[in-house]
């Protein structure tokens, strides 16, 4: 069951819709985009469109194909009239132009799953804004721990060091299991990470504490494995007390599917889409 605010989303963006019954294309005009998508200034929005006629250009896909630049008549005043600019998109626009949004706004993560799956089944976006939280929540570990590294390495800490400093904090996140222990119980070869097979959760509850990590090294200009060591362990078993409190153990928690494979299937789909995403018509109409 999808939340009230997924299903007021999906309405919204199903409203704008447009069909073009004689080339059998859907399409979106931008100047409703920007509204359901939070941008509260064309300025802004046209950035993001910008953007993704550069993403589009890169994969070696012609633009004009999914956006048609024109304009938008509108009234103001006492019944004036003026033109302003207006786009008219392809689905693969739309996906675009949400890519190149920031994905932690509810209605941006909502329109990358709506526009990159060509169904009505609200369920399938829902599960699919799941998957894709999972993959930023993996990047934004990368990300703090990539940023540890260059940290303690500054500090006297080596990498194999850093993989010794993770290694201790997995045992007090996964409770006194360290980082080959969790491989061996998740079934993950020794050669992969071990954050690639964890749930959203877990993921998050790593990078929390390496954030912790790194903003204490960073305060009290920790030097040395051994202090870095402490402190980073320290920050997990934090984490996992806090998890312990909800009743959440989560060396119990069963993994998750490769996320590589995840990320090889959201690039699959962004190849079929702009197939299947149709082009707009070289006569089409702009003006609404």
């Amino acid at each position: 069951m999808l939340s009230s605010n997924l299903e007021k989303l999906y309405k919204s963006f199903d409203e704008i819709l447009n069909v073009d019954t004689e080339n059998n294309i859907e399409f979106w005009y931008a100047r409703d985009l920007q509204e359901c998508l939070g941008y509260a200034r064309w300025e802004n929005f046209i950035v993001a469109i910008n953007r993704a006629i550069e993403s589009c250009k890169s994969t070696g896909i012609e633009p004009l194909y999914h956006f048609r630049e024109g304009t938008k008549l509108i009234v103001h005043g006492k019944g004036g009239k003026r033109e302003i600019q207006d786009y008219m998109l392809t689905r693969y626009a739309c996906y675009l132009i949400a890519q190149n949004g920031d994905p932690k706004k509810e209605e941006i993560a909502f329109a990358q799953s709506y526009f990159a799956l060509q169904t009505r089944k609200q369920e399938l976006i829902e599960d699919r804004m799941k998957l894709i939280a999972r993959m930023d929540a993996r990047d934004r570990l990368k990300e703090s721990e990539k940023q540890l590294s260059q940290n303690i390495y500054e500090r006297g800490v080596d990498n194999a060091g850093f993989g010794r400093i993770r290694s201790k904090g997995d045992k007090a996140l996964f409770g006194g299991r360290n980082t080959g222990d969790m491989k061996e119980k998740l079934g993950i070869k020794n050669t992969r990470p071990l954050a690639d097979f964890l749930p959203t959760l877990t993921i998050a509850a790593k990078n929390l504490a390496t954030e912790m990590t790194n903003h204490n090294v960073n305060e009290a200009d920790l030097q040395g494995e051994e202090r870095i060591t402490n402190e980073h362990v320290q920050n997990n078993t934090s984490v996992r007390d806090m998890l312990g409190k909800r009743r959440i153990k989560p060396e119990d928690l069963p993994p998750a599917e490769d996320i590589k494979k995840l990320e090889r299937r959201v690039k699959d789909e962004e190849k079929k889409l702009a197939n299947k995403a149709g082009k707009l018509p070289e006569n089409g109409e702009v003006e609404k």
